[in-house]
């Protein structure tokens, strides 16, 4: 499935388009948009999805940067304006920044100029800062669609302060993909993964850091960082200067499948983000039976609660990551207690539960055309 064109027909009871963006690249918004057409098609539902990051063609047209904006919008706008007459409900996967601008608001545009009812299903962890800082259009926008969705009680809580109501539906976890493994030996050596992208904002250098102070105690753990980003060089000066090469794998940008073995294979899951809103990654180590160590910021106390399901540190704590990540690598009684619970609450993001919660939005959607 890819950006060349996804239409999944089933039953033609309702008409649907999706709006966002497709793997590759792998990534939380990509996948769940992916995950969400296909699991659609057994739900009576037609989906057209409309992919908002096309590749470029020719692909040099991508390093140019004043070029590839409108290269990729116009056809953008095209399949967007006829995909949009075609649909009886439009679901937008939106997010801010530059995002917003080129991605979302044509796409509101174009449903109001052709009459659909538009779900703006928002998601990024940066939505307060984008709010505060945005053109008052951009909040009427928002505020003025018929239906306003987001994944979290931390984002409702960000949107109500800035008088937008929303919805809450969760992210899809793949259960059938991401499952614990059948034995983790709970021995050495210790194996820690980070998944997050390698940008600022994730912060793997505070990983890197932790990994750096943890091996005082536990010399022969290690840790594999799957991801890619502009931080890479410096992220790998960084273990060249701690001395860690020869335990940190930057094992680049894995696919999805690929990233569930990397965590049946692991001892902790660690996330160092300084923003987020419900990082997918830690809902699928929940899934696949691994220890989460997590920052607390953002969405990320909605749905790991310190000491009950993950233990959280303050983000840039590279002696407390090290101090948490210590204490499920070497107590197993935690280590079990903690992944218990979050084998219970991961069944709440299964396609199961979240299935019921699209539908009923959908049909509500649809009945406001029939109005």
């Amino acid at each position: 499935m890819d950006c060349d064109g996804l239409s999944v027909v089933a039953d033609k009871r309702l008409r649907l388009v999706l709006v966002g963006p497709l793997p590759p690249p792998e990534g939380g918004m990509a996948n769940q948009c992916r995950q969400l057409a296909s699991l659609l098609a057994t739900s009576a539902i037609d989906v057209e999805v409309v992919c908002t990051n096309a590749e470029y063609r020719p692909a040099w047209l991508g390093g140019v940067r004043w070029v590839r904006a409108p290269v990729r919008l116009i056809p953008y706008l095209f399949s967007l304006w006829r995909a949009v007459g075609r649909a009886e409900v439009v679901h937008l996967f939106a997010n801010s920044g530059w995002s917003w601008h080129l991605v979302a608001t044509p796409a509101i545009v174009v449903c109001r100029l052709r009459g659909r009812p538009l779900i703006v299903n928002y998601r990024g962890g940066g939505a307060a800062e984008f709010l505060a800082r945005a053109p008052r259009w951009v909040r009427w926008s928002l505020a003025a669609a018929e239906s306003c969705v987001v994944p979290s009680g931390f984002l409702r809580d960000v949107f109500a302060r800035f008088a937008i109501g929303s919805r809450i539906i969760p992210n899809i976890v793949d259960l059938q993909r991401f499952y614990p493994a059948r034995e983790r030996p709970f021995s050495s050596p210790r194996h820690i993964v980070v998944t997050r992208n390698l940008e600022p904002i994730y912060d793997v250098g505070t990983a890197v850091r932790a990994l750096s102070n943890l091996r005082a105690h536990l010399p022969d753990v290690q840790m594999t960082i799957a991801g890619t980003g502009p931080e890479l060089r410096r992220l790998q000066e960084l273990t060249e200067r701690l001395k860690l090469t020869e335990v940190v794998r930057f094992a680049g940008r894995m696919h999805n499948s690929a990233v569930a073995e990397l965590y049946r294979s692991a001892h902790a899951m660690l996330n160092p983000s300084r923003v987020d809103n419900m990082p997918i990654s830690v809902l699928e180590a929940f899934a696949s039976g691994v220890p989460v160590v997590s920052t607390n910021v953002g969405g990320v106390p909605f749905i790991a609660q310190h000491e009950r399901n993950a233990l959280l540190f303050p983000p840039g704590d590279a002696s407390a990551c090290a101090e948490a990540l210590r204490r499920v690598l070497t107590d197993r009684e935690l280590a079990e207690r903690l992944t218990k619970a979050a084998l219970v609450d991961v069944a709440d993001y299964s396609w199961e539960r979240v299935r019921e919660l699209w539908l009923a939005e959908y049909q509500r959607m649809q009945a406001l055309r029939t109005l």
